[in-house]
């Protein structure tokens, strides 16, 4: 069964809020897998000018992801900081950044569907983003290269 895609006009709106994640991590080469559950809030970077938990105009929405991660049987707090900042041309595109603020990449759900790439070191992340409505949405990051073979399945279900 195929799923249709809901096209998303302003990403940061869509993303402004609190969703349910789900991930399984799966390293292809050990035949392992571990898995994630928690929350990802995504909260505006400036609360001048919006509302609770909308993009503040013209900036971004913070992204903090918690819960406890499984691996080999062991269960371990894990969080995770990003920035998502509004797109180049004010289109509902974003550009997705590390806590730090190192490029990590760009985000264009207006066909419901995206794919990105982030090479890291010999590594290459190539990441899918498909939303299903209003409040459900996946992504599957495939990572390949000499030091991983993994792919990550994330669920976000809104909260």
């Amino acid at each position: 069964m195929t799923e249709e895609l809901w096209p998303v006009s302003d990403v940061l709106a869509f993303l402004a809020g609190r969703w349910r994640v789900e991930r399984t991590v799966r390293d292809l080469a050990a035949d392992v897998t571990g898995t994630f559950s928690g929350t990802t809030d995504f909260t505006a970077e400036s609360t001048a000018g919006s509302t609770a938990g909308s993009p503040a105009e013209g900036g971004g929405l913070l992204h903090f992801e918690s819960g406890t991660f499984e691996w080999h049987g062991v269960a371990r707090p894990a969080e995770r900081t990003l920035r998502y900042l509004p797109g180049a041309d004010g289109d509902g595109t974003a550009v997705v950044r590390f806590a730090d603020g190192r490029f990590f990449h760009d985000l264009d759900l207006r066909t419901g569907h995206h794919v990105a790439d982030h090479p890291c070191s010999a590594d290459l992340y190539r990441g899918e983003f498909t939303v299903y409505d209003a409040d459900r949405w996946r992504t599957v990051w495939r990572v390949k290269g000499p030091a991983k073979d993994l792919r990550l399945v994330t669920e976000y279900r809104r909260a």
